[in-house]
């Protein structure tokens, strides 16, 4: 395949300054960077073809003779060419950044072994019941975790001593690795990636600066929750070693289902049954809440699957601006069992009411009828 013009690898003009070309070549170099996408050769090849075009044009006798003559200048093919091939884009990346003598691409992220490695993240797992999701609630929960030893203050090593700089990685935490046409980085195998190494480890922790211990967490768990939310309690975490900084504690939700209610959202249902007498004549129910039971007023003449709806007696907002509401349905319940005397009564009643009582049914037999 033919070789791609300089510039546009870069995605710069032909008139660009020097400073534009190191600006759009480290942008370039660290998106395609070997130790950033392991396994891909495509970012390889884009790796090789960005170092390559930045070399070439980073140089001015370089830049001149690639302006003439094009990508025969280093081919020997054009007059006056400077020729020599390119180096190796790892030292060129290594000589743009500064790094020389093993340096880690993890570093330019995320910095040195001398900074402290950061604790593991925690995880618990926390029941609440539906009321104290829908409201909120604060629990005080036991964790073991690991913090800083008490007999050498986290630093892992014994009285009267301290830890030194690693002289295999100068402190980084890491080292360069030869692997074929690449230099990658790996954790320093001396001091494992701590950047420093204890002669005389702390007997307390065997040099780690951590022991295990019990701790009491108070954990404020805000109204609107649901089941399986995770919420972070920063910093409460295992403890890092040697002084690192602590990771976090996770607390993942498990909300308790509830004998009447239902949740979608910030809003509650549930499903009250009403006698056919009171569906039919109306009167006055108790409607349970989560707060305390309440009186609905039931209409004449009220349907099975009739819906009331109690604003703001639902659950909290989870950004607190408010309260959903509390929807209630109604289904007439038919008595299973008559006596003779209340079958007798009944069927008086039906008498009396004629097709006239129930217009849905009518309506419902009219359009039967049209059908056929």
């Amino acid at each position: 395949m033919a070789k791609r013009d300089y510039y546009e690898v870069l995605g710069v003009s032909r008139s660009a300054n020097d400073e534009e070309i190191k600006k759009a070549y480290r942008k370039m170099a660290l998106k395609y960077h070997p130790d950033r996408n392991q396994g891909d050769k495509a970012a390889e090849e884009k790796f090789k073809e960005v170092s390559e075009a930045y070399e070439a044009l980073s140089d001015r006798e370089k830049r001149e003779a690639y302006d003439r003559f094009g990508h025969a200048a280093f081919s020997g093919a054009g007059r006056g060419a400077p020729g020599g091939g390119f180096h190796d884009p790892m030292d060129i990346f290594q000589q743009f950044f500064g790094g020389a003598g093993g340096f880690s691409f993890g570093d330019l992220f995320a910095g040195g072994g001398e900074r402290g490695q950061s604790g593991n993240d925690l995880r618990y797992d926390l029941r609440i019941s539906f009321k104290e999701a829908c409201f909120g609630v604060e629990k005080e929960i036991s964790v073991r975790r690991h913090e800083a030893c008490a007999e050498c203050g986290g630093s892992g090593a014994a009285a009267g001593s301290s830890a030194s700089r690693c002289s295999q990685c100068g402190g980084r935490g890491q080292v360069g690795m030869s692997r074929g046409f690449f230099m990658v980085s790996q954790t320093c195998p001396r001091c494992r990636g701590s950047g420093q190494v204890i002669e005389r480890p702390c007997r307390a922790c065997s040099g780690s600066g951590l022991q295990e211990k019990p701790a009491r967490i108070k954990i404020r768990v805000p109204g609107g929750v649901e089941n399986g939310m995770r919420l972070r309690s920063s910093d409460n975490g295992e403890h890092g070693p040697r002084g690192g900084p602590p990771g976090d504690l996770y607390v993942v939700l498990h909300v308790e289902e509830h004998d009447l209610f239902k949740r979608d959202g910030e809003d509650i249902h549930c499903e009250i049954p009403v006698t056919f007498a009171m569906a039919s004549l109306g009167g006055e129910m108790d409607v349970p809440t989560l707060d305390g039971a309440t009186r609905v007023k039931v209409p004449a003449g009220t349907q099975s699957g009739a819906m009331f709806r109690l604003r703001g007696r639902g659950a909290k907002a989870l950004d607190g601006t408010g309260f959903g509401d509390l929807h209630v349905r109604v289904h007439v319940e038919v008595p299973r069992r008559l006596n003779a005397e209340q079958r007798r009564k009944l069927e008086e009643f039906a008498k009396a009411c004629g097709e006239d009582a129930y217009p849905q049914r009518r309506a419902f037999l009219d359009r039967l009828k049209r059908m056929f």
